[in-house]
């Protein structure tokens, strides 16, 4: 009779032919509808084919039904049929056989068990021959979130590193980011996500038999990556600037950190996020998965709560913040897009889908939001699944400033456009800024954009700043750097042959990312400017350290408001600018050649740039396949201003290729202060 004696998974081919191999370790992952190879050693005699039979069983979830797509049975045969697993013998090498089974390309992910079943005429014998996890597939053109770019497939599922764009409009910085995907434990707390999630506790056959579907599987971790709805999520939002009970969300460089220690506390959400860190959680677990992802940001999105496409702010005459209304801008907001097929939807929408995890409004009673095609946000058509309106408004809004009197009246201002600017990701195998806004909005004033505007029943009612008349604008002179003062303008221009006199209020407040003002730190009020015909006046607005030091948020925003009153017509035009603090470089010397599993050194150092001590200095360093987890050095004494904070460590690169050390630094004056330097590792010899 035939005996199974011992198998072998094949766990470091099959990995490396998958591109899973920084995932195989000890478990077989493999990726939906290709071909893996695992060999079979019997005993007492070898398999003779049309005598001995041998099927497979793959079972996942809880409660596997055939119908419902999570158990399957299936023989080793020639000629497999084509929408089903199959299973075919390779190679027979006397007592070993090598057979090739595969999955079809819209299979469940997750982790499966495996069974073997050996039947001849006189017996039958079972075996289980162990567990693999099944993840979603851009190399295959079946899969629905397949991906034809090689280099794209490398930067949006393979790479574990990356850039997030933050700062302001006019000063763009970005961030480093460790994913991490790849790393210990990761994937199995991202199942584990998904089995926590409420709709599996609900009904554990239905979900799982949905796991094939990416649109799915994104809106579930859109919503479990924040905590708002009792389920267990991921991470506690807060943005009001005291995060002593948990983590400051400027604090973190990576996911790895985050998702290790929802795990480890018993699934309860880890403090503090914000809307990059959300949407870097959420990139990592889908990535993880397979499916091809990256984070954006948006300037100056809208966070339109009642629906109306409108946004409207209130300033009293001095440019101080009046009746706050619940609809706000953020300087920037990061969200998710991810790759997939829309076969639910009518064709055109298919790829770059926006899914974003920050907690903002219910979507189905829930607090997630998408995927919403690009696409259909672009052309404004808002009634298709899912959230379409709630993205569309981030990036097309208008916003009205009225100018609230003394008296209680209002007056309605003009200002220049400012919503869903410079929309950016980073570029594919390059530390550069992509810029996709063309891809959510046709140009500004162009035909198209009116037609998607009257689609999406969205009047534009703020007032555009005309050709002629007067203009204003705020400008920095050179670079905002924290610890000096420095200068802003307000540029007036008068397009006109009359001469204008006004009033100009200039208000300099420390703000934090979503649009949020603390104290004044800065103020100019002008009762009495003449501009003459044709002309351009500067008024400069000096902004000191001993004013905004003590103010400055973690965001390290200051935010501009200039307020220009016409006498003769009572008109106001405002301009508003964030002004973005620079916080000093960190330094980062690599000593030696870097070469996998050899020990490295790397000098990493910064100037304290304020004119007082920095204490309690931390500095936290991690990178994916550099390190081994998060290293920590605390600095016993304080830094003296304008002194350097340096030290060494060491750490063996486990990887080789490029890969991203990433350093944050804390301190009692400076938080969040971030550094990167890219360290290309070259192969054991």
């Amino acid at each position: 009779e035939l005996v199974l004696e011992t198998w072998d998974l094949q766990c470091e081919r099959n990995g490396r032919e998958h591109r899973t191999a920084e995932l195989s370790g000890q478990q077989l992952v493999v990726r939906r509808g290709q071909p893996f190879t695992i060999t079979l050693h019997f005993s007492g005699k070898s398999y003779e084919e049309g005598v001995d039979k041998l099927a497979f069983n793959v079972e996942t979830g809880p409660c596997p039904i055939e119908t419902s797509g999570t158990r399957s049975h299936f023989a080793v045969t020639d000629c497999p049929e084509e929408s089903g697993w199959s299973a075919v013998v390779q190679e027979q090498d006397g007592d070993s056989l090598s057979v090739s089974l595969c999955s079809p390309p819209n299979a469940r992910i997750g982790c499966y068990s495996l069974t073997l079943e050996i039947s001849s005429d006189y017996q039958g014998a079972s075996y289980h021959i162990g567990d693999f996890v099944l993840l979603f597939n851009a190399w295959h053109p079946e899969d629905t979130v397949f991906l034809r770019d090689e280099n794209e497939r490398r930067e949006y599922v393979l790479a574990q590193e990356g850039l997030i764009y933050q700062g302001s409009r006019d000063y763009i910085t970005s961030t480093p980011w460790n994913f991490g995907q790849f790393e210990d434990d990761i994937l199995s707390i991202c199942l584990k996500l998904l089995d926590t999630n409420p709709k599996f506790l609900r009904d554990q056959n239905r979900d799982c038999s949905r796991r094939n579907d990416p649109v799915y599987i994104g809106r579930v971790i859109s919503a479990m990556v924040n905590c708002n709805d009792e389920d267990r999520g991921v991470l506690a939002g807060r943005w009001d600037n005291s995060y002593e009970d948990g983590m400051s969300p400027l604090a973190w460089i990576g996911s790895v950190d985050i998702l290790k220690r929802w795990k480890n506390f018993g699934c309860q959400p880890v403090k503090y996020g914000q809307c990059w860190v959300f949407a870097a959680v959420a990139c990592t677990v889908m990535r993880c998965l397979g499916i091809p992802s990256r984070v954006v940001t948006n300037y100056n999105s809208a966070h339109d709560t009642n629906g109306n496409l409108i946004i409207d702010r209130y300033l009293s005459e001095t440019g101080e913040e009046d009746r706050r209304s619940r609809d706000m801008i953020w300087n920037f907001h990061c969200w998710v897009e991810s790759w997939m097929a829309r076969p639910d939807l009518a064709p055109g929408y298919d790829g770059w889908q926006a899914l974003d995890p920050t907690p903002q409004e219910k979507s189905e009673g829930v607090f997630c939001c998408g995927p919403a095609p690009v696409k259909a946000i672009k052309e404004g058509d808002l009634q298709l699944k899912y959230d379409i309106p709630f993205v569309f408004a981030e990036v097309n809004a208008d916003v009205v400033y009225w100018v609230v009197r003394p008296d209680g009246t209002q007056k309605k201002s003009t200002h220049s456009s400012v919503v869903g600017k410079n929309i950016s990701t980073k570029s594919v195998g390059r530390d550069t800024r992509e810029d996709i806004t063309h891809t959510y909005k046709y140009p500004e004033g162009s035909e198209k954009e009116r037609e998607v505007f009257a689609k999406a029943e969205h009047e534009t009612s703020s007032l555009r700043e005309a050709e002629e008349g007067l203009h204003l604008k705020i400008k920095l002179s050179e670079g905002a750097n924290n610890g000096c003062d420095f200068d802003v303008f307000a540029v007036i221009s008068n397009n006109t042959d009359e001469e204008r006199v006004c009033r100009l209020m200039l208000c300099a407040r420390t703000a934090s990312y979503n649009g949020t003002v603390g104290p004044q730190c800065g103020l100019k009020d002008l009762l009495n400017v003449t501009i003459a015909p044709w002309e351009e006046q500067r008024v400069p607005l000096r902004i000191l350290y001993e004013q905004y030091g003590e103010a400055l948020t973690q965001d390290n925003i200051i935010k501009v408001v200039a307020l220009l009153t016409e006498y003769q017509t009572g008109d106001v035009i405002v301009a508003v600018r964030d002004v973005y603090v620079q916080n000093p470089e960190i330094k980062i010397r690599i000593l030696g050649e870097p070469m996998q599993r050899r020990k490295l050194v790397a000098e990493i150092s910064l100037v304290n740039p304020l004119t007082a001590p920095l204490n309690n200095c931390l500095f936290v360093v991690e990178g994916s396949g550099l390190t081994d987890g998060q290293q920590t050095k605390e600095l016993e004494e304080p830094v003296e201003p304008q002194a350097e904070a340096k030290f060494r460590m060491d750490f063996v690169p486990r990887q080789a290729g490029l890969h991203k050390l990433v350093v944050d630094f804390e301190s009692d004056r400076m938080k969040g202060v971030k550094g990167y330097r890219n360290v290309i590792v070259a192969p054991h010899p």
